[in-house]
């Protein structure tokens, strides 16, 4: 069987004396449930699912080197599109790779910008995942509810930096624009509103008994396996592995602040299943919420943005960060020459880890439980190919 192929194969079992078939049968590039253009092989035994094969590089943009023809600052916009849902990370990712490379020290109103960015672009892109979940699995109305407040975000995000969707908001240094008037009351009272709004969507869908059985028990994926794969983020923690970078290895003004890491119980099935991996989500979103409230309580006066050369040339070496995404541990690698420009950037993204997994733990589950688990995982095509 080769990955080129589109055509349908029909494999004939005759040793047991009955005939059986085995199918191989394409599913993408092209379709509603993998949220982007991606492909998967699937075999299948009638409705039972023999494997599943990733089939990825549709969206290959060559976005590492682009890097190094357009310099520290230009590059910073293109970090939008590496994950184009959580694109906040992106920016964060490369400005702290690029400080660290140059000992830069960002003035502490900056930070606290990044942090409160990030934690609504968190809660938007989980919006996004568990919202686009539950309507992969036949529910409408919930996903309408979670579009309506992450509408609301967006908003709050447009006025921060003019953009809805690719910020381009961090720069080098800090961030390009302070809050600006009227932003944190606004932002608190669309707090206000949204945490018993995420009541009522538990409500609606959470605890839907359909829901619930249509999740539990589904591609659990144990400890051991999710660490073996490198699961990272929300994923990794669906798992029962208490591990968040903002906690376990902090950065920028974490430290400073109060929140719980939740992590999967199995409390509707197995530890691991895909209902762990949408509860965990939810409730991280409570968390978000605890951050955003904290740094507007606490974001002292003064600068945003430290003094950067326009010319920006550190010195040669290399640096490699860390931050947790909305899809977990996000790495950024670059090398110095000591020019103008990169002379090499990697990044590594959840996405590409979680998709890893999909043909291990799709292996004996119903072909429409497919839809579940890759939902389950929250992978955004664009980021794992970049």
């Amino acid at each position: 069987m080769g990955l080129a192929g589109y055509e349908i194969e029909i494999e004939r079992d005759r040793g047991s004396g009955l005939e059986t078939e085995e199918m191989t049968l394409n599913m993408g590039p092209q379709h509603p449930s993998t949220h982007g253009v991606l492909r998967f092989v699937v075999k299948a035994d009638g409705e039972l699912m023999r494997e599943a094969i990733p089939d990825v590089g549709y969206l290959h943009r060559s976005i590492e080197k682009i890097a190094e023809k357009v310099g520290y600052h230009g590059f910073m916009p293109y970090t939008d599109r590496v994950d184009y849902v959580a694109a906040m990370f992106c920016n964060q990712g490369w400005a702290m790779v690029c400080e660290k490379l140059a000992g830069i020290e960002v003035p502490k109103r900056g930070e606290y910008c990044r942090v409160i960015a990030c934690e609504l672009n968190r809660i938007a892109s989980h919006l996004l995942s568990v919202g686009t979940m539950v309507l992969d699995i036949g529910a409408t109305t919930p996903f309408f509810h979670a579009f309506r407040e992450r509408e609301k975000i967006n908003d709050l995000l447009e006025e921060l930096c003019g953009a809805r969707l690719t910020y381009n908001y961090m720069r080098i240094g800090g961030v390009a624009w302070d809050l600006p008037p009227g932003f944190a009351e606004r932002t608190l009272d669309f707090l206000d509103n949204f945490e018993p709004a995420l009541e009522e969507f538990n409500d609606l869908i959470t605890e839907n008994k359909i829901y619930v059985e249509r999740l539990a028990d589904v591609a659990p994926v144990p400890p051991e396996l999710a660490i073996q794969y490198n699961l990272v983020g929300p994923n990794l923690r669906a798992s029962g592995v208490k591990f968040d970078l903002r906690r376990d290895e902090p950065y920028s003004v974490y430290p400073e602040l109060e929140f719980d890491v939740p992590v999967g119980t199995g409390e509707a099935g197995t530890l691991g299943d895909c209902y762990d991996r949408y509860i965990v989500r939810i409730r991280e979103m409570r968390e978000s919420c605890k951050i955003v409230r904290q740094c507007l309580r606490q974001i002292p006066d003064g600068p945003v943005l430290a003094k950067v050369p326009r010319k920006f040339k550190p010195p040669k070496g290399d640096a490699y960060v860390r931050v947790e995404s909305a899809r977990g541990d996000m790495g950024w690698y670059c090398i110095s020459d000591g020019t103008e420009f990169p002379y090499r950037t990697h990044i590594r993204t959840g996405s590409f880890s979680a998709m890893s997994i999909i043909n291990e733990i799709s292996r004996g589950i119903m072909i429409a439980d497919l839809v579940a688990v890759i939902a389950s995982l929250d992978i955004v095509a664009p980021e794992v190919d970049r």
